[in-house]
């Protein structure tokens, strides 16, 4: 079956990681997304990224084949194409890494740039992580299912997204149960 794969989370929760665990774990990932590869291999235009992002997700619609995008759901897009692979007979399935607080990202990407890879400025992280109940709100819908991740000390599965719920797991951190609450929300 044709997936859309959605890794999702603020700056730093651990998307890429997750992307290399599921890697291993999964067959059918397909071509995989990843702005910040893109820009890294554009001398960190993320500008030419965003488009790079935008015409292989396209270029995949178009073939119909799986594929997986990591995103902070901070813009339209994911919402978009989520809407057009249902359109388009896609299963959308997604995987969401979270933390508890602006400041653990913070401390995260932090560590990041320590070891060489790329920052993210800090306003930017603390406007997506204020803004992920909204983002993630937006695109829900379109998910056939979700898995929530907390990354506190490796991923764990604290909760899932069936039926336009998400049910919480004995035990899930407040950043789920919060986030779990806000999109139940009328």
């Amino acid at each position: 079956m044709k997936t859309y794969t959605i890794i999702a989370g603020v700056n730093g929760a651990g998307k890429s990681s997750l992307t290399g665990v599921l890697r291993q774990e999964m067959d059918d990932l397909g071509v995989i997304i990843d702005v910040d590869k893109l820009a890294a291999a554009n001398g960190g235009n993320n500008i030419l990224a965003g488009r790079l992002a935008v015409a292989r997700i396209r270029e995949c619609l178009a073939r119909g084949v799986c594929f997986t995008q990591e995103t902070t759901l901070s813009g339209a897009l994911t919402a978009h194409t989520a809407r057009q692979a249902r359109d388009r007979g896609y299963r959308v399935r997604m995987y969401y890494v979270g933390l508890d607080s602006a400041e653990e990202s913070l401390a995260r990407i932090a560590n990041r740039v320590r070891k060489g890879g790329h920052d993210i400025p800090a306003g930017d992280v603390r406007r997506r992580f204020a803004g992920r109940v909204r983002a993630l709100a937006s695109v829900l819908p379109y998910c056939d299912e979700a898995t929530f991740f907390d990354n506190d000390n490796g991923f764990a599965a604290v909760a899932e997204y069936r039926n336009g719920v998400i049910a919480c797991f004995d035990g899930a951190p407040r950043w789920v149960r919060g986030l779990a609450e806000a999109v139940s929300q009328p």
